[in-house]
């Protein structure tokens, strides 16, 4: 499900499509614009999709990549699917807070807590 050049591991959980970044830092626009085409080909090959994006091996970010995330997030509810965010760092949890995307997206401590949480 990689191709050679995709920065994600993507695998699936029953049901959920589960993606990991493999870049500690999300901040090349070229990188996030694949990572941003790659999870929209996912989620357009699916009728209602589950996706867990986790962000265990991340470190830093920019904003483009919330731009994405809001993008992505959007692609999903239109289709009736579910996203779930997990394994963010506190560093990067204070960006979703100030900028209130808390609100917007289901975070959760773990990709275990989230699995469990897709209906």
């Amino acid at each position: 499900m990689n191709s050679p050049e995709s920065r994600l591991r993507i695998r699936k959980e029953a049901d959920v499509t589960v993606v990991e970044f493999l870049d500690r830092h999300l901040l090349d626009e070229a990188n996030i614009a694949q990572f941003s085409e790659d999870i929209g080909s996912l989620v357009n090959s699916e009728t209602s999709p589950k996706v867990l994006i986790s962000f265990a091996n991340v470190e830093h970010l920019s904003s483009a990549v919330l731009s994405a995330l809001i993008t992505i997030h959007n692609r999903i509810k239109t289709k009736d699917g579910q996203l779930r965010l997990s394994d963010i760092s506190d560093q990067i949890l204070e960006v979703f807070h100030i900028t209130q995307l808390d609100r917007m997206f289901h975070i959760h401590k773990g990709a275990d807590d989230a699995l469990e949480s897709f209906a």
